[in-house]
């Protein structure tokens, strides 16, 4: 175990100020190395590894990147349509319509990112340019609605703000990764706007336990099968050395029509016209 994490602390060039917290962070390492070896001795669909997050607990993860807020009320004009014929797999990264994978850093900003990939998304689609916009914009300025910037925030209010003002881009407004004021001298040249967004009402491949209790935002950029597997592709915040590439596929078509972890909860998207 000793030789396992001296690798993984070189790998992440993990340095810590003390002995002290050395040996309480190798404690926490040990203890979540076992339940990544347990989980793997069963043969599920998917392994768990030790990533850059695997020297911390639960608690300090939940607090730091989990920032999505729940919303209580939900008004929607989304409607399904079960006579459409779907295709089998579609994949939006394949179709030019999804910037690299980013990292939110120590922030509760996962509420921005999902925003903000989702608009990414639809004005490519619309546009055919793919333009990486600014999560910092929405962790500054959108503060006005009830988003919180580190300390978390909605999907829908960060649309709203997008529709009303429109959204700079990433290099005109980089992101820093902490709560800051709104720097009104990057607004000038807003490069992406939207007309609005929808709600959705509930209805390797991840298939492991997860509560529905939601706290975090991400976003579904296609579907697909594989050995008759059906999954969402969906894109994080928590880098590229995350799941597979900065991915993970979940469980798709599932029972509860909450879908897995909640993934259909609380789903909204953009709209432009």
């Amino acid at each position: 175990m000793k030789e396992r994490y001296e690798r993984w602390l070189q790998k992440y060039g993990r340095i810590y100020k003390n002995r002290e917290e050395a040996k309480y962070r190798f404690g926490v390492y040990k203890s979540n190395i076992e339940f990544v070896d347990f989980v793997n001795s069963q043969n599920l669909s998917y392994k768990l590894t030790d990533n850059k997050f695997a020297d911390i607990t639960n608690l300090e993860f939940t607090n730091t990147f989990m920032g999505f807020q729940t919303r209580s009320h939900l008004k929607t004009r989304f409607s399904y349509d079960k006579d459409e014929d779907l295709l089998t797999a579609v994949d939006w990264r394949k179709n030019g319509a999804v910037t690299p994978i980013k990292n939110q850093g120590q922030c509760g900003s996962c509420w921005a990112f999902s925003a903000v990939a989702a608009v990414e998304g639809i004005n490519q689609i619309k546009t055919g340019k793919l333009v990486s916009l600014s999560e910092q914009e929405l962790v500054d300025c959108d503060v006005k609605t009830g988003n919180e910037g580190c300390n978390g925030g909605y999907m829908e209010k960060a649309f709203s703000f997008i529709k009303d003002n429109g959204l700079s881009t990433e290099k005109d407004y980089p992101y820093k990764g902490s709560d800051g004021i709104c720097d009104e001298d990057s607004l000038k040249n807003r490069a992406v706007n939207i007309s609005g967004y929808e709600s959705i009402p509930a209805n390797s491949i991840f298939t492991g336990q997860c509560g529905k209790n939601l706290n975090h935002g991400v976003t579904a950029i296609g579907y697909g099968e594989d050995s008759g597997k059906k999954y969402w592709i969906v894109k994080n915040s928590w880098g590229p050395d995350w799941g597979e590439s900065g991915y993970i596929r979940m469980t798709r078509d599932t029972v509860d029509k909450k879908g897995t972890c909640g993934i259909a909860m609380q789903a909204s998207y953009p709209v432009k016209g």
